[in-house]
């Protein structure tokens, strides 16, 4: 099954209003996508609509998203501390520098010097193998992919919900190997425009084909419930 079967099925299973998407952290070069000056959470949102990016070190334009997707290393020093006076007294989004390096360090690594780019895509559109796939969905589409994420091995994957987009939607699944579901940062989301019932989840792409697997056999899927008579109400 190449990648355009793979979306289409998820786009008719779920009813997606997005386009699923797929992230691949590459060394190669890609062909086609917009290489241009950019962040991880734009490109997201213009991805989810059907455009294609590819992000380096030369046009991400996100200081955060960089170091996140290891596209730049781990600031120290001076760089960290003005961070750190972002987060707290411009964003407001941790409460002090202690929250702001504990929220930090509690949660997988940044993907430091992982690859040379990183690519954006819609998953049909898609040129190289995802490290994984990202849904723009709402609570009842989430519901559904989790459930038959873990249908063949009933394990609940370890969440990373809080933290930057690019950290929570991409760095962490890709560094953990963990499906992942987040609602994303406020300043990405307010920023790019997200509706305000979108969840982010997050795919590795070794666990795709046995989720479409799962599809035909579970109620979250295809499968059509079946109530024994004995749990039938009078």
């Amino acid at each position: 099954m190449n990648y355009n079967e793979q979306a289409d099925i998820f786009k008719k299973t779920f009813n997606l209003k997005y386009e699923p998407m797929a992230i691949s952290f590459t060394n190669e070069e890609i062909s086609s996508g917009r290489y241009e000056k950019t962040s991880f959470c734009r490109a997201m949102k213009l991805a989810s609509e059907g455009e294609s990016f590819v992000i380096d070190e030369d046009v991400s334009i996100c200081p955060g998203g960089s170091q996140f997707c290891g596209l730049k290393g781990l600031h120290a020093g001076q760089k960290k501390r003005r961070v750190q006076n972002f987060l707290t007294k411009g964003e407001k989004l941790t409460s002090s520098i202690v929250t702001f390096e504990r929220m930090s360090k509690l949660g997988v690594p940044p993907a430091t010097d992982l690859s040379e780019r990183i690519v954006i895509t819609p998953l049909d559109k898609a040129e190289i193998r995802p490290d994984i796939v990202l849904f723009l969905c709402n609570a009842e589409q989430a519901c559904r992919l989790i459930t038959l994420d873990t249908y063949w091995d009933g394990k609940s994957p370890e969440q990373q919900i809080i933290g930057a987009l690019c950290y929570s939607a991409i760095v962490y699944t890709t560094m953990s190997g963990n499906t992942n579901m987040t609602v994303g940062d406020w300043t990405a989301r307010s920023h790019q425009g997200f509706e305000t019932d979108v969840i982010f989840l997050s795919v590795p792409y070794e666990r795709v084909h046995n989720l479409i697997a799962a599809i035909p056999h579970c109620s979250a899927g295809d499968a059509e419930t079946i109530i024994p008579e004995e749990f039938q109400s009078d």
